[in-house]
């Protein structure tokens, strides 16, 4: 199953209808994603959140206009709303997820939704946020960026866990071998890389990387 996730923050109106573009089996309207929702047309098939910044005009709207399943929160919760939405794409069966909306001027809420990367990891489950300029990912074990399928000409690798020890890299820019990656003494190590050939292969022995692509 594949799901779009449209949330609060930062959305390029014409990235996402390029991403729209693709078949979804569930879109999850996600508080102030749906106001960007509600202009655009569209209609998602759930609606979660705690409406704290979206017009309650909006949700209204969607109420009397629609049958979609709301999800409403009390603000002060445990959780984002995002992840609320990444949980309810889990529960339902996704095997795939996009969150649109996942990065913007709150950098408490990206480094959150990155954070949130990990549920669909531990599960198995492709997550990745996007936006006009990066595809953020976290990665485990191993992983291959075909530079035709790129998103962009840059990628960087940053650890999510202690430490991503092993780290090898084939058919980059700047390779590595059997390197220990840890988030008290690499730096910026891992910042803008290049894919050197045809494809770059990441093996990682233990430990996991956020993987950003950028497009500059």
């Amino acid at each position: 199953m594949n799901t779009l996730i449209i949330t609060g923050g930062g959305i390029e109106t014409d990235l996402a209808l390029e991403i729209l573009n693709e078949t979804y089996d569930q879109i999850i309207g996600v508080d102030g994603g749906l106001a960007f929702c509600h202009a655009q047309g569209i209609c998602p098939t759930r609606i979660v959140g705690d409406f704290d910044t979206l017009d309650p005009e909006i949700l209204a709207w969607y109420k009397e206009h629609t049958q979609v399943p709301i999800r409403a929160f009390n603000p002060e919760k445990d959780a984002t709303d995002t992840q609320i939405a990444v949980e309810l794409a889990l529960e339902m069966g996704s095997s795939r997820i996009v969150i649109l909306g996942g990065t913007g001027s709150r950098l408490d809420h990206v480094l959150g939704n990155i954070q949130t990367l990990y549920l669909p990891l531990r599960k198995g489950v492709e997550c990745l946020i996007v936006d006009r300029h990066n595809r953020i990912r976290l990665i485990e074990k191993y992983h291959c960026i075909a530079k035709k399928e790129q998103y962009g000409t840059y990628f960087s690798l940053i650890p999510f866990t202690t430490q991503a020890e092993g780290v090898t890299l084939l058919g980059a820019k700047y390779p590595l071998t059997d390197y220990c990656f840890t988030v008290f003494g690499s730096g910026s190590l891992g910042v803008s890389n290049e894919v050197a050939g045809e494809q770059t292969e990441i093996f990682i022995k233990k430990g996991i990387l956020i993987l950003i692509e950028s497009k500059d």
